[in-house]
């Protein structure tokens, strides 16, 4: 399996689907995952293989075991040994090579990102010639190169994961070379999971994939720790807490949020809304606050992760998430586990397993400031819809989603080929 990202150190939609996935296949007692990363940190989770992709040897160097064994991030040193015996071209021309013959990784979104994907394609062949496996699982546009040259190595089926299209990231303002690098993934897999019908539709008929190769595969969430279930929420004597939390981005729709803002404030001053997270359109949602002279009633406590997430959800009374395009979204159920009822855009694909949540155009700022002002003013909605919510999500479980991949891969391995059509039919049993 093939991904950019996995928490603890990178703690984005992508890195929780991750291990949300990978854990989900680990219940199924006999799936067996190595996670090809770019830089892990060493701090992962264990139940599944960790290869460092910055640990993978392009060049032959003679290195001796003593020197190394303690070296190595994830996989081991008789692993880079293995892998050092099927490098399959001279590489030695490459920038930036180190002692062991590898290529570092920045283990985020560097300048060089396309550089940095190409690289990741490189070693995957590498890896391709020197692992045992039956499946190939490449998760979002940055590895898809890596699945493909894989399979073409292999043979082996490819499967890719669609969390985001730049359909989605862009508005429609679509990067050539990010769609190309798309699309190309999409013409050799052999299925498609993509995070949602709205996903899904968009691959059909912007990608112009066969629907028979293309699955909705929604994602899901984990239950709650101890350690976070036992926060104690500290609330702010009458007054209310609306929380926006996403990337401050043009897809997240940030500036209806801040319209919606101005609406509610116009009816009530007994309301705060915290805008946590970060982004390029950050400086821009400060300014517009100030403008809209509501900046005393907004914050932006900047980027969260780990257990400041739920701390956010714990402190609030509503949650807002206002996408202009979002394939799914795991933030509003995160907020639903911790109690906080949620508003979400039509154009949200979790709205599509999602019943306990208020649902509103993204562009509709008046109803989503009614709806707020409904949840901070009606106890008994809000308490109703806080309580049903918590019994919702609690039954949307990433074990169900592992045994749904699980059956997936089942059929690839069986037919050669995916067919959605009979997939439907004979292996989903709810």
């Amino acid at each position: 399996m093939f991904g950019w990202e996995f928490p603890p150190k990178i703690y984005g939609g992508l890195a929780v689907a991750s291990y949300g996935i990978t854990k989900g296949l680990s219940l199924q007692g006999d799936v067996e995952t190595t996670f090809c990363m770019p830089k892990p940190c060493g701090e992962e989770e264990r139940f599944l293989k960790i290869i460092n992709m910055s640990q993978v040897p392009v060049a032959w160097r003679d290195v001796k075991y003593e020197n190394i064994k303690d070296r190595f991030v994830g996989h081991t040193a008789e692993d880079y040994y293995r892998f050092r015996d099927h490098i399959y071209a001279d590489f030695n021309y490459m920038q930036g090579l180190d002692d062991l013959g590898c290529i570092g990784f920045a283990g985020g979104y560097p300048q060089n990102l396309h550089e940095e994907i190409n690289n990741f394609s490189i070693i995957a062949g590498i890896l391709a010639r020197s692992e045992q496996f039956d499946m190939i699982h490449a998760h979002d546009w940055l590895t898809f190169p890596a699945g493909v040259h894989a399979k073409m190595i292999s043979g082996k089926p490819l499967c890719i994961h669609v969390h985001a299209t730049d359909f989605d990231r862009s508005r429609g303002k679509v990067n050539p070379t990010v769609y190309s690098i798309e699309k190309n993934g999409m013409d050799h897999a052999d299925c498609i999971m993509c995070v949602s019908e709205l996903t899904r539709q968009t691959v059909i008929n912007h990608y112009h994939q066969d629907p028979r190769k293309c699955v909705a595969m929604h994602n899901a969430v984990y239950p709650l720790s101890e350690e976070y279930r036992s926060i104690e929420p500290h609330k702010i004597p009458d007054e209310k807490v609306v929380t926006y939390l996403g990337r401050i981005t043009m897809q997240k729709g940030p500036e209806y949020f801040i319209e919606a803002a101005r609406l509610v404030l116009q009816r009530t001053d007994k309301v705060r809304f915290c805008f946590a997270g970060s982004g390029d359109m950050m400086n821009a949602m400060i300014e517009l606050a100030a403008q809209y002279g509501i900046a005393d009633k907004c914050h932006f406590p900047g980027f969260q992760r780990g257990k400041q997430v739920y701390e956010c959800y714990k402190n609030s009374d509503v949650f807002v998430m206002p996408s202009v395009s979002e394939p799914f979204g795991i933030a509003p159920l995160e907020a639903m586990q911790c109690g906080c009822p949620s508003i979400i855009s039509k154009q949200s694909g979790c709205g599509e397993i999602l019943e306990n949540v208020i649902k509103v155009d993204y562009w509709d700022t008046y109803a989503m400031a009614d709806a707020i002002y409904s949840l901070c003013t009606n106890q008994s909605l809000h308490d109703y819809i806080a309580e049903e919510g918590i019994k919702e999500v609690d039954r949307i479980t990433w074990q169900t989603v592992g045994l749904r991949i699980r059956q997936c891969y089942d059929q690839l391995l069986q037919n050669h080929h995916f067919d959605n059509d009979l997939y439907l039919r004979n292996y989903i049993k709810w």
